[in-house]
């Protein structure tokens, strides 16, 4: 089997933490570069939190780049009422490696460099902010096209946020970003958005049968998961029982699209567009599914996946 390249832009938080174990489980993919992003936490944080996960995972091999510290034009957000202050709930551990091991190279120009020297052959999956995306493509207006895949965790189809009334978290950390993104790429795009990922949650009894491995890998998960598992069952409190219907790693679904093309079952096929003006709306993905912004690059929406897959994706993970 030809090998799955793959160059993976984060906001490193716990379900990026978890799409990039995901990532190193499968025999068949090879990750180029891991570069980060603000989001989630600042991006001194996002980077020792990425060489925090390669560690446990004995892979320290993979280059690691330094991005975007913040928005092209928004105001700052970082997520720690759910990921921690550290963006790995807190949980620091004494021997996280040095942040040194990053590579000097700033993570868009390495992004270039690599797109470069694998036209056509890499996948970019984008869990975080599309920062480093949006300034990679207005330094090269030929990037897109050397793209083999673009999967995109963030946005959302049915106006539903988890940041603002209308935005996800993602794409409510820039706008202008993933607005540069969505109309400045042109080869395939998969985007897994918010409610996609709530309506294909997972059973928490299934979570804790995960967390419970007898491994490295899950006693890390364990730890740095649990801050976000305290938030979400006091929301329950606040908020209703939909808050806690099932256990959602919003990032390994864009991850688990890459690297299975099994994996979704159903997509909608359209042009997208992100709104940058509306009061309430700013930051909010809008569905074209009447074809009025007549745009030629349609998106690919996904609706439906097979949870069994990703279920067995994340056990690997962690084993």
């Amino acid at each position: 089997m030809d090998k799955t390249l793959l160059l993976v832009d984060v906001d490193c938080g716990v379900d990026d933490a978890q799409a990039l174990m995901v990532a190193f489980a499968a025999p068949h993919v090879e990750i180029l570069g891991i570069t980060c992003c603000h989001g989630n936490t600042t991006l001194e944080n996002v980077c020792r939190n990425v060489l925090r996960v390669l560690k446990t995972c004995n892979r320290l091999e993979i280059p690691v780049y330094g991005g975007a510290s913040k928005p092209l034009l928004a105001n700052t957000l970082h997520a720690s009422f759910y990921h921690g202050v550290d963006g790995l709930g807190d949980a620091a551990d004494s021997t996280a490696p040095d942040i040194g091991l990053l590579q000097k190279e700033h993570a868009v120009l390495a992004m270039i460099r690599i797109v470069n020297e694998y036209s056509g052959k890499v996948s970019v999956v984008a869990t975080g902010p599309l920062t480093n995306l949006a300034l990679a493509v207005n330094m090269d207006p030929t990037f897109p096209q050397k793209i083999k895949s673009l999967f995109i965790m963030g946005g959302n189809m049915e106006s539903r946020g988890n940041t603002t009334v209308c935005g996800e978290f993602n794409f409510a950390c820039d706008p202008e970003a993933a607005y540069i993104v969505l109309n400045g790429f042109d080869c395939p795009t998969h985007i897994a958005t918010w409610e996609f990922t709530c309506k294909n949650e997972l059973p928490w009894e299934f979570y804790h049968e995960w967390i419970s491995q007898k491994t490295e890998k899950a006693e890390f998960m364990r730890k740095i998961s649990a801050h976000a598992e305290r938030f979400i069952k006091s929301c329950a409190k606040d908020k209703g029982e939909e808050w806690t219907r099932g256990f959602v790693s919003c990032d390994s679904y864009a991850m688990a699209a890459a690297i299975d093309d099994t994996f979704v079952t159903d997509s909608m096929n359209c042009a997208v567009g992100v709104e940058l003006s509306g009061t309430l709306t700013r930051g909010m993905m809008v569905l074209d599914t009447l074809g009025m912004l007549q745009r030629k690059h349609k998106v690919f929406v996904m609706t439906k996946c097979d949870t069994e897959k990703l279920k067995f994706l994340l056990i690997k993970a962690l084993q």
